[in-house]
């Protein structure tokens, strides 16, 4: 009874910080409408959550190691709960951003110590069933974020995205202090590395930041120059110190293990395609064919679903199926269904749908076994930091699918919009309109352009040619924005594919 309970609370705690990582994408136009604040401003209250959850994931689940990891974990879900309440009842983008970085600090906390806790419960025999079911949490958890947000935010209100952590959280409370071991000795004779952390923690940000305002700032400009050239020195040095230090932050011993180093690759590869169509696909469904919120939600709904089917059965089959094919298998399903989406998905409904569900299906391939992979085996201190270790490397899958992905994507929409001002000169010309009513034709076109939302114009009321003219401008108009989102898909296709490639390279067992 007791394990049971403890095993959901391992369960909650991935399940809330990983939804968090994306829950409010499809939500920003909401949050910007009420909090009166630009989409740019509030980009930084979901990068303030992945930077500060990176950083400090390592030198935050080390400091619970010597105080107690049961008392960490706590305290990490009460951070959380705090910071949750807090974004829930922000009225500026400021309180807002202090929300999220409150609940960021709890999520780095919780998070690995998730990790920890429910793999240790078991024996070394049994953790494929345990580790499997943490696993398929994070990745359901992420792919379920857009859906719940959208649905959310459709029928109460975007507060609710933040809300409905606080009632979890509060049961997590309650069962943890009445099943956890708040006496847990701690162990004052394992100093903390600090020189390691502060390293880790400048490595870490530094990366995180380049990453999510390369785009903003200019991939060559000298803040992000900066911000790498820092990320670089100061992980240098934390290999140094680390490689000394006779109780590092990171024991790197861990990375001798060849499966842990390859399942690390494949942790960051997975999820940087995964967040591809979870994070691209609703901006896609609500702004360039205008469906609401729900809708957007439904249709990507079905990523979820193949996640939730497919990772349990990838990660049990490993008892039979080496894990290298599996892994292999994986990546080629996500590869069929990036080149669906290339082609021709994006132009049906039901498309969509399945070419989703076939991403999730080759998502949840991968995500099943890779953490049985990567830390089945581990015990002691190599178990915790592998936790940690995969945890960061999780968000920087999802950082850099933000940072290659959006920034592509602002690339072609650039193309797209050239192409259709092109197309809309061309297309007015041929009417042979006074000048000022051409202008006036050429500015709407710009103006729908330039808007967050695309959306048609009634021309109901129009004489037929000038009608006609218009349907066809908005027509191409919407063709070149989809293809604008169709050539992201069809440029990964040869990198998905090799991330299989670096499966191969797993040993047997």
């Amino acid at each position: 009874m007791k394990k049971g309970i403890l095993i959901t609370l391992c369960v909650l705690g991935i399940f809330i910080c990983m939804l968090d990582t994306t829950i409010m994408n499809v939500s920003l136009p909401n949050i910007s409408q009420h909090l009166g604040v630009g989409l740019d401003d509030l980009s930084w209250a979901l990068n303030v959550y992945l930077i500060i959850f990176a950083a400090l994931t390592i030198p935050l689940t080390r400091l619970a190691e010597i105080f107690g990891t049961h008392r960490g974990f706590l305290i990490g879900v009460a951070l959380f709960g705090l910071g949750s309440t807090l974004s829930a009842l922000a009225n500026s983008l400021t309180v807002l951003l202090v929300g999220r970085a409150i609940q960021s600090m709890g999520a780095a906390l919780v998070f690995p110590l998730s990790m920890t806790l429910g793999i240790k419960l078991v024996d070394v025999r049994q953790r494929t069933a345990i580790i499997a079911l943490l696993g398929i949490t994070q990745g359901l958890a992420a792919a379920l974020g857009p859906t719940v947000g959208g649905l959310v935010t459709q029928f109460l209100s975007w507060r609710w995205v933040f809300l409905i952590n606080v009632p979890i959280t509060i049961v997590m409370l309650i069962l943890g202090v009445l099943n956890l071991n708040l006496h847990q000795a701690k162990e004052p004779r394992q100093s903390l590395d600090a020189t390691g952390a502060i390293l880790s923690i400048i490595t870490l940000t530094t990366l995180s930041l380049g990453m999510m305002q390369g785009r903003s700032w200019g991939w060559l400009s000298v803040p992000t120059v900066t911000c790498f050239a820092i990320c670089l020195l100061a992980f240098a040095l934390f290999l140094l110190v680390e490689s000394k230090s006779s109780n590092p932050m990171v024991p790197l011993s861990l990375f001798k293990d060849r499966n842990f180093s390859i399942a690390a690759v494949v942790v960051v590869l997975s999820n940087l395609f995964l967040v591809a169509t979870t994070v691209i696909l609703p901006t896609y469904f609500t702004n360039i064919t205008g469906y609401d919120f729900l809708h957007a939600a439904l249709l990507v709904a079905p990523i979820s679903l193949a996640i939730f089917i497919f990772s349990p059965i990838a990660g049990f089959a490993l008892n039979r199926i080496s894990g290298k094919y599996i892994l292999v298998f994986g990546f080629i399903m996500m590869a069929i269904g990036f080149y669906w989406l290339g082609h021709t998905a994006l132009t049906s409904q039901s498309q969509s749908i399945w070419a989703g569900f076939t991403v999730g299906m080759g998502y949840g391939i991968v995500t099943g076994p890779i953490l049985v992979i990567a830390a089945g085996h581990l015990q002691g201190r190599l178990l915790t930091a592998s936790q940690s270790v995969t945890g960061v490397l999780r968000q920087v899958g999802i950082m850099l699918a933000v940072a290659i992905f959006v920034t592509g994507l602002y690339a072609n929409l650039d193309t797209a919009r050239t192409n259709s001002r092109h197309y809309a000169q061309v297309s007015v010309a041929q009417l042979a309109l006074p000048t000022a009513a051409s202008q006036h034709i050429l500015a709407e076109v710009e103006h729908k352009l330039e808007a967050t939302k695309f959306t048609k114009s009634d021309t109901s009321q129009l004489p037929n040619p000038l009608a006609n003219c218009i349907t066809a401008i908005e027509e191409h108009t919407q063709t070149y924005l989809r293809q604008a989102f169709e050539k992201l898909y069809l440029i990964s296709l040869p990198f998905v594919l090799s991330d299989g490639l670096v499966a191969l390279f797993l040993k047997r067992k």
